[in-house]
């Protein structure tokens, strides 16, 4: 039987190599398109590492190919989702798109917090989060996936099971490694000036903010760090407990959720969780601590696997009917 196919737009980036990886590795699927505009005309397995027997192929021929294959996944920036996406759905692929040019409901929010104004929202309303530890039931067989961003992902994760039991206004601090920039290269993101130095950015601003209160109907005041590492995500998120709420009720609240969810690991407490326990892979590590009616939860990711190229996967699997860990089981990364 023939596997499905498998476009990947937007290949050249970090979340696009990634995908690539594991489209090229995935035993249920066929990698059938790369586009790219730097790397067009060359060898996929030179630059992703993968015996792939293909060539990247310019963006809009990318795009003409893309619309025949049963997955397009769309691995560029916002704006640039924002206009392929309404040319790909209704036309057979599924759409699964990494960037947050579909994680809202509201378009109007879009102008403030991705800087364009939206003009596709009927398809806002089509879209399925692709947070399959929530969303699971809506992704099987669904046409259009937004896939969470990495610092949702982390936070949401951690949070989900809290929400109810403690006051809906969380803080939360993360770090993440330089890849989550994106491979654009700047004078900011180069080695002289991240070697070294950890530094806040968009504080109470970033973009990721809205789709986490979306999800958890909560207030999120978020301040996020760059640190000098190549990938990898820690968040830590401090609540306060509702009245009566013992550590018991919130031990039993995360295991209950996560008891049977296959990339999901729950530590010991919060001093357990670090980002080397899950870079390379699909797992999200997740650990609390109490005290009195402090709560802290931290997660760990990758960025650039369950925070963008293994989750996009993992969502493909689901609305192809596929097994949901297929072809994210192995350890490596690049970079």
């Amino acid at each position: 039987m023939q596997r499905p196919s498998i476009a990947i737009l937007g290949a050249s980036g970090y979340s696009g190599v990634e995908l690539t990886r594991l489209v090229a590795l995935h035993p249920g699927v066929e990698l059938a398109v790369c586009g790219s505009d730097r790397w067009a005309d060359e060898p996929v397995e030179k630059r992703a590492g993968v015996a792939a027997g293909l060539r990247y192929v310019a963006p809009d021929r990318a795009l003409e190919l893309a619309s025949s294959c049963a997955v397009v996944f769309c691995a560029t920036p916002a704006e640039v989702s924002h206009e392929v996406v309404p040319r790909l759905v209704g036309r057979g692929p599924i759409v699964i798109d990494l960037s947050g040019a579909y994680r809202l409901r509201d378009a109007s929010a879009y102008a403030r917090h991705y800087t364009f104004e939206h003009r596709h929202a009927a398809l806002l309303g089509e879209a399925v989060y692709g947070l399959p530890e929530r969303n699971r039931d809506q992704l099987a067989g669904a046409k259009l996936i937004a896939n969470p961003g990495c610092y949702a992902t982390a936070i949401e994760l951690a949070l989900l099971p809290v929400v109810g039991l403690a006051r809906d206004r969380f803080i939360v601090d993360a770090v993440s490694g330089v890849t989550g920039a994106g491979r654009k290269a700047t004078e900011d993101m180069s080695f002289a000036e991240i070697a070294g130095d950890v530094r806040a950015y968009r504080t109470l601003h970033h973009q990721h903010v809205p789709e986490i209160e979306q999800l958890l109907e909560s207030t999120i005041h978020f301040v996020p760090h760059l640190v000098p590492i190549a990938r990898g995500i820690l968040a830590t998120c401090h609540a306060e407990l509702a009245p009566g709420v013992t550590a018991q009720a919130i031990r039993a609240s995360f295991e209950h959720r996560y008891a049977r969810e296959p990339f999901v690991e729950l530590a010991a407490s919060a001093d357990a969780v670090a980002i080397h326990d899950v870079v390379g892979t699909n797992r999200c590590k997740l650990g609390f601590t109490i005290e009195g009616d402090a709560l802290v939860v931290t997660a760990a990711i990758d960025n650039l696997v369950k925070g963008a190229a293994g989750q996009a996967v993992q969502n493909a699997n689901l609305a192809l009917g596929l097994p949901e860990t297929t072809g994210l089981a192995l350890r490596g990364f690049h970079p």
